[in-house]
């Protein structure tokens, strides 16, 4: 038995003997102390080439590739990698949207033995410096798009980056699309041998002409860095999360056995989150590949391009962040597309509200499951069971193998009593193997082999865990712990509400007091006043804003998640105007 196996069947036997409910309502048809047997992450293609090397593997406006001729490019690739100097921990940076390209160089590095580095692409030229220089990255993969290029230009002529291999935009088009894009907008294309920097650059097709295959490389899967993951800085500096081999691998295993039901070779995935972000490298890309899914590929996401992909691509698998479902269903057109190919649409990155789910769910016939994770767990450690109770608020059962324990705020070492709130502490093979170079943090972050995530929960008789809040989001007023999550839940209860973020500011009087920022619905409105009167019958006096501001749009993370750190500091920048 491996150590994951028997880590997984010992965690099995944990759960029993300490009485964790959730093992007594876990869905029929997924076992808790399933077996994985950790492989190295790029086996997850190499099945697939294998057995349905037929099947399409990108479809990228329009050009579709096969799983068989993917394998052969990432062979090609990984080769031309090792040629470069690519070998064991070496880490090479991917700055891609998404597109075939990010495919084929995240399993070719991986396959030449080296780690992969994610980079946003929106990242500021100083974010970029920061991130290469904290995880060593010695060569960046990106596009001929000048958006892109002059980027990584800047940072190979400042010496913060080595080298950069640079693939054809154009040549991951349709023949007619590519023609009509280099003739009406080349102006959105670089030159890369014609700058400064071009002795620090080879292109693709050049890296790619030497043809054949890797040499082995003998991956540890247990130990061994598959994926440098930056966090994302939001309570602190951005660090590495070292995510193994094994890591990355049983996630992907563990969130393949919570849809049983679907078909290996028969499936279509939506890729409209971005590969550079975890939850997407996992739940889109590894996740397509693992099942030998075709993955409908787009570069961004724009919300009239994404449903008329939905109506005439038909995926059946659509991973997504609440503010996209929340989007689709607020389209004035949405009744003219045709959304009933899809089954099974997993929501992660922030709370979902059973509004939208339920909404969704009418409106689609398809399945929408919260699940829950973060960078350091690959990310998913728990979901909603696709078939069984719906309960609202939560996110759901531990994924096999995966132990969930709420902690004391005051005192991590010590657990919980069942109902009470907790700091949720996760163990499991997903569980990251540290944050690189940080030693100091990576003891920080962990008690005893449980990862403490900073988030507050409770879990209820039946094992289902609910978030209540962030420790860092806490809101103390008068003394009390008020939790924005609650009152952002009782917000959306009114049916004029599209979204809402509510945040802590001072308060002469309490110290701290809540303040709501709200987007309504087209068309609707509604008065700060009108809204007090919605929130005075659903949350205590404690809890209610001191504060309400609505706005035509709320500031979003890069995957659309709604994101406090823009709020928080234009409050405390007109705290300090005042």
């Amino acid at each position: 038995m491996t150590e994951v196996a028997h880590s997984m069947a010992s965690g099995a036997a944990a759960a029993s003997d300490q009485g964790y409910p959730w093992l007594k309502h876990y869905p029929a048809d997924v076992r808790w102390d399933m077996k994985i047997q950790p492989q190295p992450l790029f086996t997850l293609l190499d099945r697939a080439v294998s057995v349905h090397g037929a099947r399409t593997c990108t479809n990228f406006l329009g050009k579709t590739t096969t799983y068989r001729e993917i394998g052969a490019l990432v062979d090609r690739a990984a080769a031309g990698l090792q040629k470069l100097g690519v070998t064991k921990g070496t880490k090479v940076g991917l700055f891609l949207p998404n597109c075939p390209t990010f495919v084929i160089y995240y399993y070719a590095i991986l396959k030449a033995g080296g780690t992969v580095v994610n980079f946003n692409p929106l990242y500021t030229i100083d974010e970029l410096t920061y991130q290469l220089k904290d995880s060593d990255t010695e060569i960046m993969v990106t596009l001929d798009l000048k958006i892109l290029f002059d980027k990584v230009e800047a940072l190979l002529k400042s010496g913060a980056l080595p080298r950069a291999v640079v693939a054809s935009f154009p040549a991951l088009l349709p023949g007619a699309k590519s023609v009509l894009f280099k003739l009406f907008k080349g102006k959105e294309l670089s030159h890369p041998k014609a700058s400064p920097a071009a002795g620090k650059i080879l292109l693709d097709s050049e890296l790619m002409a030497g043809g054949g295959k890797p040499a082995p490389v003998e991956i540890d899967a247990s130990s061994d860095i598959a994926v440098l993951q930056y966090t994302g800085g939001t309570t602190g500096t951005p660090k590495g999360a070292m995510l193994t081999h094994a890591n990355v691998y049983c996630n992907v295993l563990q969130v393949v056995s919570w849809a049983p039901e679907l078909v290996d070779g028969g499936e279509r995935v939506l890729g409209v989150l971005p590969f550079f972000h975890v939850f997407a490298m996992t739940v889109v890309m590894n996740f397509g590949v693992a099942k030998a899914s075709e993955m409908l590929i787009m570069p961004r996401f724009v919300l009239d391009d994404a449903l008329k992909l939905i109506d005439k691509g038909k995926p059946t698998v659509m991973p997504g962040v609440p503010t996209l479902f929340n989007a689709i269903l607020n389209h004035p057109k949405l009744k003219t597309f045709d959304l009933s190919s899809l089954k099974f649409c997993l929501s992660g990155g922030a709370a979902l509200p059973l509004e939208v789910k339920q909404n969704f769910e009418r409106n689609t016939g398809c399945k929408l499951v919260e699940g829950y994770g973060l960078s350091e767990t690959s990310p998913v450690a728990t979901c909603n069971p696709m078939n069984g109770p719906v309960k609202e608020g939560s996110i759901g059962l531990p994924l096999p193998g995966t132990l969930v324990s709420l902690r004391d705020l005051s005192d991590p070492t010590r657990e919980v009593p069942h109902g009470e709130r907790g700091e949720v502490c996760i163990a499991g093979p997903q569980v990251m193997k540290g944050y690189y170079k940080r030693p100091a943090e990576t003891a920080d972050q962990f008690v005893g082999h449980f990862l403490r995530t900073g988030d507050v929960a409770v879990m209820d008789a039946d094992g289902f865990f609910y978030i209540v809040d962030r420790i860092k989001d806490l809101i103390i007023c008068s003394g009390y712990n008020v939790y924005p999550r609650r009152v952002e839940e009782a917000i959306y209860e009114h049916p004029a509400v599209e979204e809402v973020t509510v945040i802590g500011i001072k308060d002469n009087y309490r110290g701290e007091a809540p303040k709501a920022f709200i987007k309504l619905k087209a068309g609707q409105s509604v008065t700060a006043e009108e809204m007090m009167r919605h929130l005075e019958v659903k949350i205590s006096k404690i809890e209610l804003p001191a504060e309400i501001e609505f706005r035509d749009a709320l500031p979003k993370t890069m995957i659309g998640k709604l994101s406090k750190k823009e709020l928080k500091a234009e409050e405390a920048q007109r705290q300090r105007a005042t």
